[in-house]
């Protein structure tokens, strides 16, 4: 996959999001702007409540906004309708969530490629096996899920996010139920993804030291944009996520 220095993968402007009505209303995002530019690895950070998972799931098209416009590309997803949406979420948009959503009765291949049978596509054979073996999972593809540790498991998600050559992925607090170890794995083979396959990679983290494997990390703080920060490390983040009073 290539990008280009200038292309923007996927950007929102002036982003609300208000759950409820009336007295009850509560503002998740309050006019969120935000570039994600191709080919690179953002981490979202913020205290709890400050709505960084409500703006990755909005940016994902999985949560509709309340007003603002957020595109995909060049496509506005405002403007698609719910079948539109759903293709857009299988070719265009890769997921790995805390939770690894795997199904428990298939085999890791066959899980890595659910997305791409369910949509009546051929795999790659080529990529697949390349994502495969970046991934480290050659000798598990015929075990399942309760046959493979926490962290293979997030590596079949990923593996399962990239099997299609999304443009963008998002994941949503991947190394959640992981130990040190295998985060560091999982984190290591997000930013080889980015830096080998041009891969685009949103991440939402609480983590200083996840946040430190991004190229630049991006902080809110009660719904709105707080600050930003290029080249992370554990030391910097954290200072900064103590600004915004975490």
């Amino acid at each position: 996959m290539t990008t280009t220095a200038t292309a923007t993968a996927a950007r929102a402007r002036d982003v609300t999001k208000i759950y409820g009505h009336g007295q009850a209303a509560v503002t998740a995002l309050g006019g969120v702007d935000l570039d994600i530019p191709a080919g690179s690895f953002t981490a979202v950070m913020g205290p709890s409540g400050s709505g960084k998972s409500t703006l990755m799931h909005c940016m994902a098209s999985l949560d509709q906004v309340t007003s603002g416009r957020i595109w995909i590309g060049d496509t506005e997803i405002g403007s698609l309708h719910e079948r539109q949406l759903t293709r857009l979420r299988r070719d265009r948009i890769g997921f790995v969530f805390q939770a690894f959503n795997l199904l428990p009765v298939l085999s890791a291949a066959d899980n890595i490629t659910l997305p791409l049978d369910i949509a009546g596509r051929t795999a790659d054979q080529a990529w697949l096996s390349t994502v495969i073996s970046t991934v480290g999972l050659n000798d598990r593809l015929r075990h399942r899920p309760d046959e493979l540790s926490g962290g293979q498991q997030q590596r079949v998600a990923i593996a399962r996010a990239l099997a299609s050559r999304p443009e963008i992925v998002f994941a949503d607090e991947p190394t959640g139920n992981l130990d040190s170890n295998a985060s560091a794995e999982v984190l290591g083979l997000l930013r080889r993804s980015v830096r080998e396959f041009g891969q685009t990679v949103v991440m939402v983290t609480h983590d200083p030291a996840a946040a430190s494997y991004a190229d630049r990390v991006v902080f809110l703080a009660d719904g709105r944009i707080a600050g930003g920060l290029d080249r992370p490390t554990p030391e910097s983040v954290l200072d900064a996520m103590k600004n915004l009073g975490e």
